[in-house]
């Protein structure tokens, strides 16, 4: 006997056959592979060897870890897939290789953009009613179908004035949002304009030189035109009549206030109503010009077009992702400002200058700002050559600090921009796949255990063995007896044949789940071949008694099939 044979074991992973030591695979305790019996489900005693429906790529990497004890990740294969292979050959996906783990942990990187990405909700398909009755909380009454008027009323509101793409109407009413939002900025913008502005004309009385009084028309200030404070009533109309009708029809009182746009466009829209009292009431206070400063945040209503525009959810949430980014940009930057602020000041000093214009530490750091952001205002340069020296290392300094953050920011925005994309074009609806386990023969109490033999030794590489020979003629219930045959195995399944059955309950077994493929060799080169079956191929020895179906010649006096 082969000792060395008889060390060996023989996995069939997937269709492929590997062959390793027993030893090998005691390298890694605790482990799937590490506790393998020949009373498991899945040994094949006719093929000696273990199989299991798993991914035969993957397995080639796990097989050379117990090898090698370096785990190394295999680039063809998707990150989760790699994951749940290892999890279910009992290995740490910890175990990874320094020079594979970037790589490897690259999908979970992925998974993060798109679970950021299903909170950004910018899915424009329309959901069904299922998700609709779970997002506003009416599960248990959709499911009873007792759901009310209101209720019905509710999800479509909200999706007219929130989901610009659920239906024409949504979009009609986006539309008008997005043109109210761009006429209140419109006016805005242009009702501080010269040309756009009513002056105040007032009768002031004065004293002429002959100590007698006289009137003057005098402009004291200068007012918007009256047709921007109705464009201002008209356009708050709206944007009052959306945010009453959003919160009244929102899923969520407290996740509709929680919202940064939606508390904008309460602060704006409360803003114009403020302005008003205080036009009326406060006018005539000194200074009064200074309230119109808080009307500065209706501008912040550009926000709103967030909800109407996928790639502004994106923008702000490359800015979002790249934090850690911009806030070491700001640091290095404000680093750089004081450093070369405090060495300009200094460097002007040291020869004379009479026209100096770093009178002090905060002005050069106005000047170490503009210079290291390379805009270069040149209200303020330095006039010694220590001084040009200084600049000339600021200015190097920002251009480094600024780009280096630069790529990361961009690559940011490129992935979520991507990963939107492919978003956009995967089909909504996936085809199920339903988990059906793998049938599995019987195992035990039918009988005596299979006698292993010396040829199921000696052949355990082959795909085709020899069987017993009390396996090769087995008597069926008629009193024949068959033909040897030499059985050829390709099934993959994972328990393909019982191990502990008696002779004839063993080929009926095989009859039954894996009925054989016949190939007639014939006695002339040119016979053809018959197939009947799909699984397992019997090729028939070269013996007269292949013409005849009823055979009747002792087992032992027949060929072998050698």
């Amino acid at each position: 006997m082969n000792l060395d044979a008889e060390n060996r074991v023989v996995l069939n992973v997937g269709g492929i056959r590997h062959e390793t030591y027993k030893a090998t695979l005691k390298k890694i305790p605790a482990t799937r592979l590490s506790r393998l019996t020949e009373a498991l489900a899945n040994y094949d005693p006719m093929l000696n060897e273990y199989f299991f429906d798993r991914h035969p790529g993957v397995f080639g990497q796990i097989l050379n870890y117990y090898r090698t004890g370096k785990l190394h990740y295999p680039t063809d294969v998707c990150g989760p897939l790699f994951e749940e292979e290892l999890e279910f050959w009992g290995l740490d996906s910890n175990q990874v290789e320094p020079c594979c783990w970037m790589t490897y942990t690259s999908h979970r990187d992925t998974q993060e953009t798109l679970a950021v990405l299903d909170r950004l909700d910018l899915d424009t398909e329309k959901p069904s009613e299922e998700e609709i009755a779970r997002k506003f909380y009416m599960e248990d009454d959709f499911r009873k179908g007792q759901l009310s008027c209101w209720q019905n009323l509710k999800p479509k509101i909200w999706s007219l004035f929130d989901e610009p793409y659920s239906s024409s109407a949504a979009k009609a009413i986006g539309i008008a949002s997005v043109f109210f939002i761009c006429v209140s900025i419109l006016s805005f913008c242009l009702k501080t304009h010269p040309d756009m502005r009513v002056p105040m004309i007032k009768n002031i009385t004065v004293q002429t030189s002959e100590n007698s009084s006289a009137w003057t028309l005098d402009k004291t200030q200068t007012n918007p035109h009256e047709a921007f404070f109705y464009i201002e009533c008209v356009c708050n109309a709206w944007f009052t009549f959306e945010i009453t009708i959003r919160f009244i029809a929102s899923p969520s009182k407290l996740d509709f206030c929680r919202a940064p746009v939606n508390f904008i466009d309460f602060i704006a829209t409360l803003s114009f109503y403020l302005d008003l009292v205080l036009q009326k009431f406060a006018s005539h206070v000194e200074n009064a010009d200074i309230l119109e400063f808080f009307s500065i945040i209706r501008i912040m209503r550009l926000f709103k077009l967030t909800r109407h525009s996928p790639g502004l959810k994106i923008l702000i949430q490359t800015f979002r992702a790249s934090a850690k980014e911009l806030s070491l940009l700001v640091f290095f930057l404000v680093l750089g400002i004081v450093i070369f602020a405090s060495l300009v000041y200094y460097a002007e000093r040291i020869q004379s200058n009479p026209t100096n214009d770093f009178n002090s530490i905060p002005l050069g750091l106005w000047w170490a700002l503009v210079t290291m952001t390379t805009v270069g205002y040149g209200d303020m340069a330095p006039k010694t050559y220590i001084g040009m020296f200084v600049g000339a290392l600021c200015a190097l300094a920002g251009v480094l600090t600024i780009a280096l953050p630069v790529p990361v920011i961009v690559s940011n925005f490129a992935m979520y921009y991507s990963h939107t994309q492919a978003r956009a074009k995967l089909p909504k609806k996936r085809r199920r796949v339903l988990p059906v386990e793998q049938p599995r023969g019987p195992r035990a109490g039918l009988g005596p255990p299979l006698p292993p033999g010396p040829t199921n030794t000696q052949n355990r590489r082959m795909n085709a063995i020899k069987q017993p020979k009390d396996m090769m003629a087995p008597k069926m219930g008629n009193g024949e007896e068959t033909m040897p045959m030499l059985m050829l195995n390709h099934s993959d399944k994972e328990d393909s044949l019982p191990r502990n059955v008696s002779t004839s309950k063993h080929q009926m077994y095989v009859e039954k789940y894996h009925p054989p493929r016949l190939i007639d060799l014939g006695s002339s080169p040119a016979t053809p071949v018959r197939e009947v079956g799909s699984t397992n191929t019997v090729v028939a020895p070269q013996h007269s008694a292949l013409s005849a179906p009823q055979s009747t010649a002792p087992p032992n006096s027949t060929n072998t099939g050698q």
